[in-house]
């Protein structure tokens, strides 16, 4: 019996297997090395959560003591004021005035129970002065903040030319990848920056969508989004009272 000689291989089909081995040792090459930078990456994410609860503690406790030195020496504390506001959207479109549409647009709260975090200054106070009767806003707290971003926290990644794609942040590459260069990599990052308005707020509330957040439980109070919080209604600003306001809506 005479043996069959072997199939010659084309030379194109052989081109093509070493190309694919070739990037096949690539990947895993690439896929191991992605794997320890990300360990190295988690290391960095717990270290600067520790330095941020350390900066909050240490925050909170000279607070206490400047309050005990103000009683022991019969004097008053009072603390510096708030330097960003949460602002939700409670009024629909019905009879807004153009200016009013404006500012709101510019607050990039353009549909009802929208919200962002606005930075306090004169021209910024004017403007939420000028749609109080359309808003609600007061002073978040850690807890606050913290609670929006992660609950109902969506980040705006892409470009004007192509449009803008509304990511969830369930992932800090998706922060990394966006504000890396303004040395925010984490959520810590992001919520530190928020909370404490640093030097890239802009860019950090920017890159935060728009909050969408629920109707209120319980439904708003029994005299209407038309009247002032001060005189029992929901328009205006709350102060210190917005956190709970905001948990009945998260």
């Amino acid at each position: 019996m005479v043996a069959k000689a072997p199939t010659a291989v084309p030379e194109s089909v052989l081109k093509k297997r070493r190309t694919s081995e070739k990037i096949a040792a690539e990947r895993a090459a690439a896929a191991v090395k992605a794997k320890a930078a990300r360990k190295i990456t988690k290391k960095e994410y717990v270290k600067r959560a520790e330095t941020y609860a350390a900066e909050y503690r240490a925050a909170a406790r000279n607070t206490v003591e400047a309050k005990r030195a103000a009683r022991a020496e019969g004097k008053f504390y009072v603390p510096a004021g708030a330097k960003v506001v949460f602002v939700v959207r409670i009024r629909g479109i019905n009879g807004l005035a153009p200016k009013v549409r404006k500012i709101l647009q510019l607050l990039r709260l353009r549909q009802i129970h929208n919200g962002v975090f606005v930075k306090l200054n004169y021209a910024t106070l004017r403007m939420l002065q000028r749609v109080e009767p359309y808003i609600t806003y007061g002073y978040p707290n850690l807890k606050t903040t913290r609670e929006l971003i992660y609950k109902r926290g969506f980040g705006k990644v892409g470009s004007r030319p192509k449009g803008w794609s509304r990511l969830p942040l369930s992932d800090n590459r998706v922060i990394e990848q966006s504000l890396s260069k303004h040395g925010i990599i984490c959520m810590e990052d992001l919520i530190h920056e928020i909370h404490t308005v640093g030097p890239a707020f802009k860019q950090a509330n920017n890159f935060l969508w728009p909050f969408k957040l629920n109707s209120p439980k319980g439904g708003f109070s029994k005299k209407g989004k038309l009247i002032h919080v001060c005189e029992g209604g929901e328009a205006g600003n709350r102060g210190e009272l917005m956190d709970a306001f905001v948990r009945k809506m998260l």
